[in-house]
């Protein structure tokens, strides 16, 4: 397990960070949800972040995080799934998680919205799209985002609440400032298609690099790990 105070001390950082962001952009912090991602890290680590007052917490791999969630079903924690879903796997997580990040594609959204309606909850999605067009990234482009959010109109208990991004690797953060503000460019775009504008209020983006300028561009959820949990261990340790 990482140190707590080690612990402690950088999620007071990222915290003062955000606010700082938040404030050259003249935003309101609590406008802004910080997503710990907690993947590879141990449930001893979720519940020494989690005792520090973080509700939100990420994961990647469903397997690890429904380990996870069992060993940390005494803390109010909201559960973010942020990887890559397949879809023999998407009805699990719609009966577990609360929010996936990572909705590409129509009948994943259809999967979760069965796995969440069949065991009586709610589950928020966030269309995960792909501006840079890199073939190793997952995401729907721009032309296919339309038919995602219309295909949504008649699930029951899953419903979309905004958009994903992930840009290109860069080392510089100032890089990724171009993406941050094509994806808002993009959600007026939809808007002015016929997007119903409550399915496009949250933006997903920046994570521990890069995290600052997303606040400044607009980001209502960031998803910071290695800067909140430290260098991530080799293999998982559940």
């Amino acid at each position: 397990m990482t140190d707590p105070a080690a612990l402690r001390a950088r999620l007071a950082d990222v915290r003062d960070r955000i606010a700082r962001a938040a404030g050259r952009a003249r935003r309101d912090p609590a406008t802004i949800r910080l997503v710990a991602i907690s993947k590879t890290f141990s449930a001893d680590d979720v519940r020494a972040v989690a005792d520090c007052g973080q509700i939100d917490f990420g994961e990647n791999k469903l397997q690890e995080a429904l380990e996870k969630m069992d060993r940390t079903a005494d803390l109010p924690i909201r559960w973010h799934l942020v990887g890559h879903l397949q879809s023999n796997k998407a009805r699990k997580a719609g009966a577990r998680f609360d929010v996936v990040h990572s909705v590409e594609q129509a009948a994943i959204a259809a999967r979760l919205d069965e796995g969440a309606s069949g065991v009586g909850r709610a589950i928020e999605m966030m269309a995960q799209v792909d501006l840079a067009g890199e073939p190793s990234k997952h995401g729907a482009s721009a032309d296919q985002l339309p038919a995602l959010f219309h295909s949504a109109s008649s699930l029951r208990a899953a419903r979309f609440v905004g958009l994903m991004l992930l840009p290109p690797a860069m080392p510089d953060p100032e890089q990724a400032r171009p993406y941050f503000r094509a994806i808002r460019t993009l959600r007026d775009e939809l808007v002015t298609r016929g997007v119903d504008q409550s399915m496009l209020g949250d933006f997903s983006m920046g994570m521990s690099h890069d995290f600052e300028v997303a606040v400044e561009e607009g980001a209502t959820l960031i998803r910071v790990g290695t800067a909140i949990f430290g260098r991530r261990p080799v293999s998982p340790v559940i």
